[in-house]
């Protein structure tokens, strides 16, 4: 099964690339894996998983991999959840419901529930996906697309699906280039000329380096594609296996790369993008890899263009008024330069510099925002200097306050990055927690 005999190709009107939206991709039931606490992210995650986290002025992290889905052509798409999930099941309900279920298109909620065993909820990812094999079964897919739900990256899945049929392949692992310093915490992969996988090692102490490209490891994304019923036998087998931590990559890709036909499918070969940029993608679990990816986006030529429209990242915000600057006296002036500004935003004689502000904020006169990300609904009151902050959804900021100028004193009261970035939230400032976030 070749992609050219399968794939009825679309092409992107402004890069002519490929899109494989094909019978491939009808025939693919995708699961995202979306439980994750995402502990490094501190106080972000504290109401909220992962996935939910806001990203981009008015997207949620999870976005990114759903519009893939949705870019890609498919349109059958479990999302499994557990850590926190309130917040992220409201973001799908509100912004997720447009498939047509009367064209057997879906976004399901697959929250953890002991299906099989009442004395455990989610265990590890492969258990997560054997916990719901009979809803997978339901859909009889010929695919499975095994996904993460906590990166940022733009990907036409129906490529990896076609390399995947075209190698007659059991499994197929999307991978990247990574620093060797970095692969330590990835699953380490060592492929022959065939990209056939020849050895994986998960999160290794000593990761090996790409031959003849010292310093550069070959690292799983956590994207994999398997036969459907090679899938399920796989599943059966480690839940059967009293040893398994029960996870893909410690336990059943080593597995089936010493067994069965296993292959790698590099990330430049399946992302979109522009020509001439390299592909993008980004883990945002820490507060420096989170504030570093937004401000990006704020930058004259960012590395991720959301302007695309010939792959629009799909996702719910409120229906709101658009943004409004008043005031234009000497020294009472509402200006932003070098930022994006959401819906419903009121900058009231203020100065925002490369900074982002999410929908429904407000910012009162005579403050400075600097290099700051500013979630919904903020409330950031007069006479106020931010510099280098992330400050979580329905803060109120008082009159008068200075973060970012003197890390001693805002180590007393926030969280300080490495980097220098402060996490503001109602917490640390003595406000009623709100656990609906």
């Amino acid at each position: 099964m070749s992609p050219s005999s399968e794939s009825n190709t679309v092409l992107h009107s402004s890069s002519r690339d490929p899109r494989f939206v094909s019978q491939l991709t009808r025939s693919t039931y995708a699961i995202v894996l979306a439980g994750g606490r995402g502990s490094r992210l501190h106080q972000l995650t504290d109401w909220r998983s992962k996935p939910a986290v806001p990203f981009g002025g008015k997207f949620r992290i999870i976005d990114f991999t759903l519009s893939n889905c949705v870019n890609s052509g498919v349109r059958r798409v479990g999302v499994a959840t557990q850590y926190k999930a309130q917040s992220l099941i409201r973001h799908l309900q509100l912004g997720w419901s447009f498939l047509d279920g009367r064209l057997g298109e879906f976004i399901e909620i697959m929250p953890a529930q002991q299906q099989v065993d009442e004395s455990h909820w989610y265990r590890g990812t492969a258990d997560a996906v054997f916990q719901n094999l009979r809803e997978i079964r339901h859909a009889n897919p010929e695919y499975v697309l095994v996904l993460s739900g906590d990166h940022i990256y733009r990907m036409d899945y129906g490529r990896i699906l076609a390399a995947h049929a075209e190698r007659n392949a059991d499994l197929t692992v999307a991978c990247i280039e990574v620093p060797l310093e970095e692969a330590k915490g990835f699953g380490v992969m060592a492929v022959d000329a065939e990209k056939r996988i020849v050895n994986f090692e998960e999160k290794p102490n000593d990761p090996k380096h790409i031959p003849g490209r010292p310093g550069i490891a070959l690292a799983s994304m956590g994207i994999y594609v398997f036969n459907a019923r090679f899938l399920f036998e796989q599943l059966l087998r480690d839940a059967d296996d009293p040893k398994s931590s029960h996870d893909f990559g410690k336990d059943v890709i080593p597995h089936c790369v010493k067994r069965y036909r296993s292959f790698a499918q590099s990330f430049a070969d399946s992302h979109v993008g522009e020509a001439g940029k390299p592909a993008y993608w980004r883990d945002v679990g820490t507060l420096d890899a989170y504030w570093e990816a937004n401000m990006d986006l704020v930058q004259v030529t960012p590395q991720l263009n959301l302007y695309d429209d010939n792959w629009p990242i799909w996702t719910w915000q409120p229906q709101s008024p658009p943004a409004k600057f008043v005031f234009d006296d000497d020294g009472r002036r509402g200006t932003a330069v070098d930022s994006m500004v959401a819906g419903g935003c009121i900058v009231s004689g203020s100065d925002i510099r490369r900074s982002m502000l999410f929908s429904g904020v407000r910012i009162h006169s005579y403050s400075t925002v600097e290099d700051s990300i500013v979630l919904p609904n903020v409330q950031i009151g007069r006479n106020c200097i931010l510099k280098k902050c992330i400050i979580d959804k329905n803060c109120v900021i008082a009159e008068g306050t200075q973060v970012g100028i003197d890390p001693v004193e805002d180590r007393k009261r926030f969280r300080v990055s490495p980097s220098g970035i402060t996490l503001i939230s109602r917490a640390m400032i003595g406000q009623d927690v709100n656990p609906i976030r």
